[in-house]
């Protein structure tokens, strides 16, 4: 995973004295990043049908429609986390950028959103602008983001 993070900001957060002793599987602190254990809402991704839901304490808050990637340019399977987000971050993005940790994708808002619904994204996962403005306001960075073909 990617968390926009220096190795030298990570060796001093986690008392380590160099590179050397960061290994693979790890359990690290990322400075600024709430522990995922810690929050009470995560987010699972269904590419195939084209949802997004919101649980809180393991139950369903909320299902929101979204668009997906190509199949040339596919969502990500595998299990994120909100990293950092941007308002208003321009172009395509719509209202509101989620960065996941992996690196180049993420949680949006579309100028487009006739395109909800559909397999039509770069690997990103668009909504309308009203409803990642709600997700936003609900979760914090660290939110675990599960994303499952179906």
């Amino acid at each position: 995973m990617d968390y926009r993070t220096s190795v030298q900001t990570l060796i001093a957060a986690n008392r380590l004295q160099n590179p050397n002793q960061l290994r693979v599987g790890q359990p690290i602190t990322i400075p600024g990043l709430p522990d995922p254990q810690t929050i009470p809402y995560q987010i699972a991704i269904s590419v195939g049908k084209k949802q997004l839901t919101l649980f809180r304490n393991g139950q369903v808050m909320k299902t929101y429609p979204i668009a997906t990637g190509k199949i040339l340019t596919a969502t990500p399977i595998g299990e994120f986390v909100i990293v950092n987000r941007e308002p208003n971050p321009g172009g395509p993005f719509g209202a509101m950028w989620l960065s996941l940790s992996k690196i180049h994708y993420g949680i949006h808002g579309t100028n487009d959103p006739s395109s909800i619904g559909k397999a039509v994204s770069l690997g990103c996962v668009r909504m309308y602008n009203q409803d990642v403005l709600e997700l936003s306001s609900i979760v914090p960075n660290g939110t675990r983001v599960y994303i499952r073909p179906n």
